[in-house]
């Protein structure tokens, strides 16, 4: 068969990339391979620690399970994956429809708590074109999900996808009330949002150790925030690295389709369990979207 020469064609890697790091909740070390995945089989996790049943967890929107303090995926069998919004915000900003995730514990590794680790394997293993036309989620009219003062909406969009985010934490003068505004795209996300780090508030720890989370967490790979500033000795890497990382984790949220959104994202106080909410939301009202070729919107 020809292959066919589709100006957006759907991507995976060129070569396989192992990584080491440690997860963030659980403490695990954790051994992962990122390797390329043929055409039209979109995002997929597989637990190799677990052998006795299906271990293959893919990341859609459908299999969220618990989107509290991260995006947890789970199948039917119950075997489940987390903290997989920052890989996925990398493979969304580069494109990458298809991927096997390899891992060997329940989480992806945090690496320095942000997206740049997942950039440099992304880079170093190289981007594949396939024989397969790039397919996007584009926006019809406005979704929007409303929780005390959380608020979150899709909207339509004459282009990519835009964020405008927005965090408010008074209890702390360091990070108070932010806003950013992203235009996706590859430069925008390196430059932008791919090194904001993940953050939490000292005073909270133990709380979360207690509660067995966070046993991972470190100056290494979070930024450890105090009332009036931050623990960590090399201090912020961007003024607004907090609302940047909010960010961040949208792009990683809004990939859970596997595919690029074309639409307006608007997210205030919000969470990872209130963006999969939103897509829920979209994807059971037809008239809020449809599914396009980029190469026919783009003609």
């Amino acid at each position: 068969m020809t292959e066919q020469n589709y100006t957006y064609p759907e991507k995976t890697l060129k070569t396989e990339m192992p990584c080491v790091g440690v997860c963030l909740h659980c403490g695990l070390p954790v051994h992962m391979k990122l390797i390329p995945a043929p055409k039209g089989t979109g995002i997929r996790f597989v637990r190799t620690d677990i052998t006795d049943k299906n271990n293959v967890v893919p990341a859609t929107y459908l299999n969220v399970a618990d989107a509290r303090l991260c995006t947890s995926l789970a199948n039917k069998a119950g075997v489940s994956v987390s903290m997989i919004e920052h890989l996925m915000g990398a493979l969304h900003a580069y494109g990458i429809s298809n991927l096997r995730v390899e891992l060997d514990a329940p989480e992806v590794a945090l690496m320095d708590g942000s997206a740049q680790d997942y950039i440099t394997l992304i880079e170093c293993a190289g981007i594949a074109e396939q024989d397969a036309p790039q397919k996007a989620i584009k926006i019809l009219k406005k979704v929007s999900l409303q929780d005390g003062d959380v608020n979150v909406c899709l909207s339509p969009h004459d282009g990519g996808l835009v964020l405008d985010t927005m965090i408010d934490f008074p209890q702390s003068s360091v990070i108070g009330h932010q806003e950013y505004h992203l235009d996706l795209n590859l430069d925008n996300f390196k430059e932008l949002v791919g090194r904001a780090r993940t953050f939490g508030f000292v005073s909270e720890v133990e709380q979360l150790r207690a509660m067995g989370l966070a046993k991972g967490a470190s100056l290494e790979n979070v930024v450890a925030v105090e009332k009036d500033g931050v623990m960590n000795p090399e201090g912020l890497r961007d003024p607004k690295e907090f609302i940047a990382h909010k960010t961040l984790d949208a792009v990683g949220d809004l990939y859970q389709l596997n595919m690029p959104v074309l639409g307006a994202f608007r997210g205030e106080k919000f969470g990872h369990r209130h963006v999969n909410q939103l897509w829920r939301k979209v994807m059971a009202d037809h008239e809020a979207y449809e599914i396009v070729l980029l190469d026919e919107v783009n003609k």
